[in-house]
């Protein structure tokens, strides 16, 4: 073998640099499959597309229980190569849809978004406002994220590419696509409540030309009246996870009304249509095909259909997450094809909250009862008037906030302090309440357990003046807004999952909350973090 063997002659001064271009090309021949997929995205390693996949009011029981029903390339894949963190929460107390997809954008809570819920009062008119409604628009033109008083990630991604980056933003609720696009994106898209057609604002410019090829072979658009929802097998038929399970006549659901659309959104079908307008988006744009990375935020439903209770719809709740599943396979195949799976990063989420049933507890002879808002408004306001003398000192209720008259406050010179601290002490006492917060709590008060999060939902632009924490197991009406809802406290377990990108298979039991989400997908694009976002990336 000696023989064999060639012996280099020792370089001469001249020959040095050439030796030096060899050794670099050494080193670089030996890096680590990790280096060379971060080489390849001509970016120092990041992304090519960010896909953010909120979806709405999923539950790992229920993600897990239907687990036999799924293929290999959706949740099976995301849990079997992902980094789960399976406790996950959120930053502030009672998420909805509307508050959940801000946080989800923002790294930020209600209290500094400014998004409490779906709808608040607006203290100029004291009437409900929905989030992102804009009154500077006509009414059928009506959606803009003016209200949303910080940037998302979108938003960051639009200032560090000076705004060659694109973001879009795919969703059945017009709050949730809004929402997750941001103020800069390039679009946002929604699925319209009257004629079931994939529409938007001219806040974003008008709607891209994907969602009217979409409309224009969708058949909840063109044949809607034909269109009906079955069980996508006879095995998701048989399967049943629900102790009131058993055999049940399998469902079959037509849109017929005036609200047929509304329906249909609430029905796993829905899944079936985002997904297909994901593929086209991904399939006739140029997302993610060169160095500057692109963002895509994207909702699904996992909700009740119709707002029925488990028990009544257990089938078609099962053939929801059936077809979730197969959505998010059809989603991750057209990015993969599109990007390869090392320049492209998932996460996926829920919003953390979960459409109660309405259940008679007094059956089980289970303390509960009814909290009439109205009822509490009324007595409250006679015991400040006997304090204080006649008028109106409640001027408007939302859900359980009450928002006080201040004019009526000051020009009586009455002390606001003294005044919430008496309707404190008053309200307590009521059947059915657990706990009140006063605005003056919220901002001055003692830490006490429980009150970060009642402090993360609170924004003084927008909350009622007085909160009240109604008692696990009641239900609590306001006939002024056509609201009842049960209460519960339980925990949704759901998690946060990353996937693609090089990274590696684990699960975290530590505790987080969502809010961390954007922070991590602006580290790994290498941008800011949004303005309002103070949470640690969590890798």
């Amino acid at each position: 073998m000696n023989d064999k063997k060639r012996l280099l002659p020792v370089p001469t001064a001249d020959q040095h640099g050439y030796c030096l271009l060899l050794s670099l090309w050494a080193v670089l021949s030996v890096l680590s499959p990790r280096e060379t997929a971060a080489q390849a995205t001509g970016n120092n390693g990041a992304p090519r597309l960010v896909v953010s996949i909120l979806v709405d009011q999923l539950r790992a029981d229920y993600l897990d229980a239907f687990m036999p029903l799924y293929g290999e390339k959706g949740f099976k894949k995301l849990l079997r190569e992902g980094r789960i963190y399976s406790q996950a929460d959120y930053p502030m107390a009672c998420p909805d849809l509307a508050s959940a997809a801000a946080t989800f954008a923002t790294g930020a809570a209600p209290s500094s978004h400014g998004i409490v819920g779906r709808r608040w009062i607006d203290r100029k008119t004291l009437r409900p406002i929905f989030c992102v409604d804009d009154a500077t628009k006509s009414v059928t033109d009506r959606s803009s994220a003016i209200h949303l008083s910080v940037s998302t990630i979108g938003d960051e991604l639009k200032i560090a590419s000076q705004g060659k980056a694109m973001v879009y933003a795919v969703a059945p609720m017009r709050e949730a696509a809004v929402l997750t696009a941001g103020h800069a994106a390039d679009a946002a898209i929604w699925i319209d409540d009257n004629t079931g057609r994939w529409t938007t604002s001219s806040y974003y410019g008008g709607l891209p030309s994907f969602a009217g090829v979409r409309n224009s072979v969708s058949d909840i658009v063109n044949q809607p009246d034909e269109l009906q929802w079955t069980p996508t097998s006879d095995l998701v038929g048989n399967f049943s996870y629900f102790l009131s399970g058993g055999m049940k006549k399998p469902f079959t659901h037509r849109f017929k009304g005036d609200n047929r659309f509304a329906l249909f959104k609430t029905s796993g079908l829905v899944n079936d249509e985002v997904a297909a307008t994901v593929e086209t988006l991904v399939g006739s744009t140029v997302m993610g095909s060169d160095a500057v990375p692109d963002h895509l935020a994207v909702t699904f439903y996992a909700g009740i259909y119709a707002g029925e209770t488990e028990d009544a719809a257990s089938m078609e709740l099962q053939d929801t997450y059936v077809r979730l599943d197969k959505a998010l396979e059809r989603v991750i195949t057209a990015v993969e094809r599109k990007t390869g799976r090392n320049n492209a990063l998932f996460v996926l989420t829920s919003t953390g909250y979960a459409t109660e049933s309405q259940t008679d507890l007094s059956t089980y002879r289970i303390p509960t009862g009814t909290f009439d808002v109205q009822r509490a408004s009324a007595l409250l306001n006679m015991y400040l008037t006997a304090i204080y003398g006649q008028g109106n000192y409640i001027e408007a209720s939302l859900g359980t906030q009450f928002y006080l008259n201040h004019k009526l406050i000051n020009d009586k010179q009455i002390s606001l302090s003294e005044l919430l601290q008496r309707t404190e002490d008053f309200l307590v006492q009521l059947e059915g309440v657990k706990n009140v917060f006063t605005s003056k709590r919220l901002i001055q008060g003692a830490w006490t357990p429980g009150i970060s999060k009642i402090r993360g939902g609170y924004n003084p632009q927008c909350s009622g003046d007085v909160m009240i924490e109604v008692s696990p197991g009641w239900h609590y009406t306001n006939s002024q807004t056509g609201e009842r809802r049960y209460v519960r406290e339980s925990y949704i377990p759901y998690p946060i999952i990353f996937w693609g990108a090089d990274i590696e298979a684990q699960t975290i039991g530590t505790p987080v909350t969502v809010d961390c989400i954007a922070p991590t997908l602006s580290k790994a694009m290498r941008i800011r973090a949004p303005n309002a976002c103070a949470a640690a990336p969590l890798f």
